[in-house]
C-alpha cells in the first residue's frame, strides 16, 4: 500500500489540470507543478509515479511494491520532467489512488 499522503497527491493532480497542455495549456502552473515536485522528498515522488503507473494500467494494484521498486531503479531523469510529460498525468493519478482504494475526490476537497 503507498506510504503518501492523498492530499500530497490530490495536489499534484489539481496543478496539473490547471497546467494541462489541453486548450493552450498555462505555463505558470507548470512551473507551479514541477517546483511542487520537485520540492518532495524522493520516496514521495517515487510514489508519484507508481501510483501514475497503476493508474494507467501499467501494473496492477497488488503490485504495488514492484512499481515502488520499478520507480525507484528505473529513474534516469528527474521525478518533475517524467510525470509532466506524461499528457493524463492527473488521469492517471486520480484512476492510481481510485484503484489503491483512495478517494482522490476527498483529498481534493481537503486541499480547495
Amino acid at each position: 500500500m503507498p506510504e503518501i499522503h492523498a492530499d500530497l497527491v490530490a495536489q499534484v493532480i489539481l496543478l496539473a489540470r490547471e497546467s494541462s497542455t489541453r486548450g493552450g495549456g498555462n505555463p505558470a502552473a507548470e512551473a507551479e507543478l514541477r517546483e511542487f515536485i520537485a520540492a518532495q522528498n524522493e520516496d514521495d515522488q517515487y510514489a508519484m509515479v507508481a501510483i501514475a503507473w497503476i493508474g494507467r494500467e501499467s501494473f496492477a494494484p497488488d503490485e504495488w511494491d514492484e512499481a515502488l521498486t520499478t520507480a525507484r531503479e528505473e529513474a534516469t531523469t528527474s521525478t518533475e520532467d517524467y510525470l509532466t510529460g506524461m499528457p493524463l498525468l492527473a488521469d492517471y493519478l486520480e484512476d492510481g489512488l481510485e484503484t489503491l482504494g483512495i478517494s482522490a475526490s476527498d483529498a481534493e476537497d481537503d486541499i480547495l
